[in-house]
């Protein structure tokens, strides 16, 4: 039989290019009078989202804006940063959030190799903007976002967003994409030497990523979502979209200040939220007179290294269901998700909280997920303790570096993105990260995972923060150097009480050498850098 007749063509009826887009549209259409957005006190409905979404790009295009060109945007999470991901690409063109957390060089940086036509500019971000565009040679054109939270700082372009969007049509008809494989966003890397990589993402990818994250969340028109993890850090994890797209509510939030987010939790009644360890940190330790009630659960989601035990366990107390995902920006955010088990509510806590820190199996947007050799691309023995890189492949992998062929090809290699970060899997198929590649300590031959004596020392009654690295040793080769923030009021702590409360709690081999008091320096989306601890140990004696 052929299959590929002409009554089986592609037809305009049965083939609509897959974007993120189309979630506002439905959105608008059926679920009109809904709440879309809370920012304060102000209440937008999905049917003015849609509306101010179109009258803005009419008003881009108005300004010479159309198909391939970059539109950035520096700011917080407001209104116009979450409307910003449709506005923008409802034109054909891409958005490119910034990170406002980097210094003015790395911006400039940003916006030139993005070829950014216009800035949307958050005033809030005055200082650090301004010195970006005084560094470029040909700044883009810039319009201000200022709300009742920022309107007193000083302006920055020759246009307010809201005055934009009142120069716009109401009833523009944009005219959308042309093939799902076109771009939507351009995300820059946190990279921690260097400049950061460009990541492009493509409308399917986003559609594909973002009904997962919908599906896996169990998001729906009664959901209600806290905006503490950064839009500008893989789009939200993809969240812009996919709250959308469950006509959910999207409640923004400038600044993670821990007291209001008890304050929002509790009055819109909060049902999901995202952060980095960092957040859950921030919460767990807040002074029990700036707590709210958790009426809960609520569910939320963290990425990164996973959170140790104490902290899941304080974070469950509070009325807190913590799910654990894996992924980084070029695989749109999580790629893979923690599931929480049936059988594992019936184990001891210590037990559950190890098993709930694994890093689980992939995303529907995931088509595969290994742990493999990484010059071979040959997937290693599900026997949890073969120790390989995470690699994968499917719709929620990026479509490259943008202006590095090279890089794109070495991170493609062998039909697989390869991630740098090491990894177990277990007769499920299930991930449990040990280390970014050169991360891992290897003292004596042994290989030693920073972040399994990092668990150790998190749950020392004493220790707010942790990071272990490695530190150049004459006799092992390596050896772990950790570095630790101390909760308030524990100054008395020494550090041979830390390295003897590791002798008691994991093998001799792993027990850090030099314990150093101090903040942790951390990237923009609350990562540790530890390639300037790894400096930091030069001076440790």
């Amino acid at each position: 039989m052929d299959w590929n007749r002409p009554e089986l063509r592609k037809r305009l009826a049965n083939f609509v290019p897959l974007t993120p887009l189309s979630y506002l549209t439905r959105a608008a259409s059926f679920f009109g009078d809904l709440t879309a957005i809370v920012h304060g006190a102000r209440r937008i409905t999905y049917r003015e989202m849609d509306v101010r979404c179109r009258r803005f790009a009419h008003a881009l295009q108005k300004r010479g804006v159309g198909r391939g060109d970059t539109v950035a945007i520096l700011a917080a999470n407001c209104p116009a940063m979450l409307e910003a991901h449709y506005s923008v690409p409802m034109l054909g063109a891409v958005l490119n959030p910034i990170n406002y957390r980097l210094d003015a060089t790395i911006t400039a940086f940003c916006l030139e190799h993005g070829e950014a036509k216009v800035l949307l500019a958050d005033r809030e971000f005055h200082v650090l903007i301004k010195a970006a565009l005084a560094l470029m040679a040909k700044p883009p054109l810039v319009i201000d976002i200022a709300d009742v939270e920022t309107a007193g700082a000083p302006l920055i372009g020759s246009a307010e967003y809201e005055d934009v969007i009142n120069e716009g049509d109401a009833a523009f008809v944009p005219p959308g994409i042309e093939d799902e494989w076109d771009s939507i966003c351009l995300l820059y890397t946190s990279g921690t030497t260097g400049n950061p990589k460009g990541v492009v993402y493509s409308h399917r990818g986003a559609h594909q990523a973002s009904m997962a994250n919908a599906f896996m969340l169990k998001m729906d028109h009664d959901s209600r979502y806290l905006w503490t993890l950064p839009m500008f850090h893989c789009s939200g994890w993809t969240n812009t979209w996919a709250m959308t797209a469950a006509a959910g509510i999207h409640v923004c939030l400038r600044k993670v200040d821990p007291a209001r987010v008890f304050q929002l939790i509790e009055a819109e009644r909060i049902t999901h939220m995202c952060g980095a360890p960092t957040v859950l940190n921030m919460l767990l330790n807040t002074p029990a007179e700036l707590r709210r009630p958790v009426a809960g659960p609520v569910k939320l989601i963290t990425g990164g290294a996973a959170p140790p035990s104490p902290v899941l366990a304080g974070m469950e107390r509070m009325g807190f269901e913590i799910c654990h995902g894996y992924g980084l920006t070029e695989t749109y955010g999580p790629s893979t998700f923690g599931y929480v088990m049936p059988e594992w509510r019936q184990l001891p806590d210590q037990a559950r909280f190890e098993a709930m820190a694994r890093q689980g199996i992939p995303f529907s947007a995931t088509e595969d997920v290994i742990v493999a050799d990484p010059d071979t691309v040959k997937p290693l023995p599900r026997d949890d303790k073969s120790l390989g890189e995470i690699m994968m492949r499917g719709n929620g992998i990026m479509k490259g570096y943008l202006k590095n062929e090279a890089a794109t090809d070495a991170a493609f290699a062998g039909g697989y993105f390869h991630s740098g970060d090491i990894a177990v899997w277990d007769e499920h198929g299930s991930l449990a990260v040990k280390d970014r590649s050169k991360d891992i300590i290897i003292s004596g031959g042994e290989n030693i995972s920073s972040l399994e004596v990092e668990e150790i020392l998190f749950r020392h009654p004493k220790v707010l923060e942790a990071a272990v690295v490695a530190r150049a040793d004459a006799h092992w080769g390596e050896t772990p150097c950790a570095f630790v923030t101390l909760k308030p009021g524990a100054e008395a702590t020494t550090p041979a009480d830390i390295i003897a409360f590791c002798k008691d709690n994991m093998a001799k081999f792993k027990v850090p050498r030099h314990v150093v008091f101090g903040p942790l320096p951390k990237t923009g989306t609350g990562k540790v850098q530890k390639f300037l601890l790894r400096e930091r140990t030069k001076d440790v004696g």
